[in-house]
């Protein structure tokens, strides 16, 4: 129980810590979002002096002290009043958030969730069969792996499509279909994320053959496996129940923080393929200087690692006791 409630205590020690982070690092520099829609307007026609106040109050600037507002900010965190967004003014951050953050879970999640799968199961059986001829194998996830994502997507975008025309290049679905929970629209969004989620598992699922594989040739060298062995148990038996189980609890750690990344998107990913994500929304953000979104996103971005992060070692606690004993 120490440590279950160690690990509670530490999280939420670094939750208040990201979130206090969080509201003092805007401030320190130069700029805001009102400054940043009136440098935009000035050019149409100068701002009155009660245009400003009033941009001021939408934008929550005020000239309370420091503290009144991070009482305030924390408040509204709470409450998920975030303000509003200067990219998309006068759109609230929680809403355009609100949009962006179910493609970026149906994109990046699913093809996070399959490359882990099938790169530790299929590397933990190269590892088991070494020396054999899926060994060969091994030198063509070094590659993979080896390439830059940003080229790796380029290729395909390239290979599948402009010359083969197999798949769309840029968006999350077809303009012509109407929105909606229909099956022309499904299939319109399922088409248009095959291109974008193979490139993510093709680049992620590398390195997990290779991780899985190393681990899987460390763990067969243990002494209980070599004890199941020598007793004669089945292969199977052996490979799922000693070498398997041990060699992918290194791996818990790796997936779960994955999962927190899911939410901030693959933003290399989103911007080639300009799909309308989280990723592709804070490259917006930044190129608008949206300080309220900006602000937003990171915070989601840190918490969903966090939380992940604490549900990893909740986990770990559980399937692995020796943890708990030398904490």
């Amino acid at each position: 129980m120490r440590y279950y409630l160690r690990k509670v205590v530490f999280y939420l020690l670094a939750g208040w810590i990201a979130i206090t982070l969080n509201f003092f690092l805007p401030r320190m520099v130069k700029g805001n979002p009102v400054q940043v829609i009136i440098a935009k307007t000035q050019r149409l026609a100068p701002l009155p002096p009660e245009a400003r106040h009033a941009l001021e109050l939408q934008f929550g600037q005020t000239h309370e002290p420091l503290i009144v507002q991070y009482v305030s900010y924390l408040q509204h965190i709470f409450t998920g009043n975030f303000g509003l967004s200067v990219t998309y003014y006068p759109s609230p951050v929680v809403d355009v958030i609100g949009q962006a953050l179910p493609w970026t879970l149906g994109l990046v999640g699913i093809a996070t969730v399959i490359s882990y799968i099938v790169g530790l199961l299929f590397g933990s059986y190269i590892g088991w069969r070494r020396g054999s001829w899926l060994d060969s194998l091994v030198p063509v996830s070094t590659f993979l792996s080896a390439i830059p994502y940003f080229w790796l997507a380029l290729i395909l975008v390239y290979i599948f499509g402009v010359n083969l025309q197999w798949f769309p290049v840029t968006g999350g679905y077809d303009n012509t279909v109407m929105p909606g929970f229909t099956w022309d629209f499904i299939g319109s969004v399922i088409y248009y994320g095959l291109l974008p989620a193979f490139t993510i598992v093709l680049a992620s699922v590398t390195s997990q053959v290779l991780a899985a594989r190393n681990m899987m040739v460390s763990t067969m060298a243990e002494d209980y496996v070599v004890t199941a062995r020598a007793k004669g148990l089945r292969p199977g038996r052996v490979f799922g129940s000693y070498a398997m189980r041990n060699a992918l609890l290194p791996s818990i750690t790796g997936f779960a923080i994955s999962l927190g990344f899911i939410v901030n998107g693959s933003v290399v990913t989103e911007s080639v393929f300009s799909y309308p994500g989280v990723g592709y929304t804070l490259i917006q953000a930044v190129e608008n200087d949206d300080y309220p979104l900006m602000q937003a996103l990171f915070l989601i971005i840190t918490l969903a690692v966090l939380g992940a992060n604490f549900v990893a070692d909740i986990i770990y606690g559980v399937i692995d006791p020796r943890t708990r004993i030398a904490s």
